[in-house]
């Protein structure tokens, strides 16, 4: 009130006219930014979508001042592992909120959409999975829980027997800590565990380090990923009978760009 009262009076004496037509910036509305990344191997949960080749990925978001957000990103995955369909498309959103400058939440809803993706076995029974979560950021360490609320990428008694029932319900747990260990150096390490409902046997768990730095504009980022999955139930072959377990210990790389 005060600043506001100052500067009337020094627009009524024209003290300043420079002041005086300044109109104050608004508070924006939203911001928008995308982002598009290179990687030697796109890696999901200790899982590779690629059969271990490398993935383009990219992404716009859409967030406002309150908190909420929505966006949209995709990657090419591999056919070898997700029966008729070369896509992965993923359309979420979402609330960020703080209870204190070290604490803060956030809850989201996520659907992973594979377009044309169906399995032989059963045409009529798609990846595609909807998938909320809950999380916690306390400064460097973070905890997040999600929750299938559809089948768990289509996994049931028609798509694999024996009939256990669906898979709806499954759950995933993971730790993520993010620490500067110095000027744009991060550490980043990882652990999380898959439990699929009613199949225990694909249940694993993966670990995750990594190094990223920003340079120039851009976040290069260099990981290694491992699970104790079994692999024969993660063993993936293509059309020419080569066969490739996806939950093995790989090392890949990764280079992003964001875009106000």
């Amino acid at each position: 009130m005060q600043t506001s009262i100052k500067n009337l009076l020094i627009c009524s004496l024209g003290l300043s006219p420079l002041l005086c037509n300044a109109e104050e910036t608004p508070e924006p509305q939203y911001t928008l930014t995308g982002n598009l990344a290179l990687t030697s191997n796109y890696i999901f949960r200790g899982i590779s979508q690629t059969w271990d080749k490398p993935a383009i990925q990219g992404g716009v978001d859409w967030v406002h001042p309150s908190g909420f957000y929505l966006g949209t990103w995709a990657s090419n995955i591999s056919s070898n592992i997700y029966n008729n369909a070369n896509l992965e498309w993923d359309i979420y959103a979402g609330y960020n909120g703080s209870i204190n400058d070290d604490l803060s939440y956030n809850v989201a809803l996520l659907e992973y959409y594979y377009p044309g993706g169906k399995y032989n076995a059963a045409p009529s029974e798609k990846y595609d999975t909807l998938e909320a979560t809950v999380g916690l950021t306390y400064k460097f360490l973070n905890v997040k829980y999600s929750r299938t609320l559809t089948d768990y990428y289509g996994i049931n008694g028609n798509t694999l027997p024996p009939d256990n029932g669906d898979s709806k319900g499954s759950d995933y747990i993971e730790a993520n800590v993010n620490y500067e260990i110095m000027e744009k150096l991060m550490l980043g390490l990882h652990v999380g565990h898959q439990k699929i409902k009613n199949y225990g046997d694909l249940d694993y768990t993966d670990y995750k380090v990594s190094l990223s730095r920003e340079f120039g504009g851009f976040n290069f980022t260099a990981a290694y990923s491992d699970t104790n999955a079994d692999s024969a139930l993660y063993t993936y072959s293509n059309g020419a009978g080569e066969g490739k377990d996806i939950s093995n210990g790989v090392f890949f790389v990764t280079v992003a760009k964001t875009f106000d």
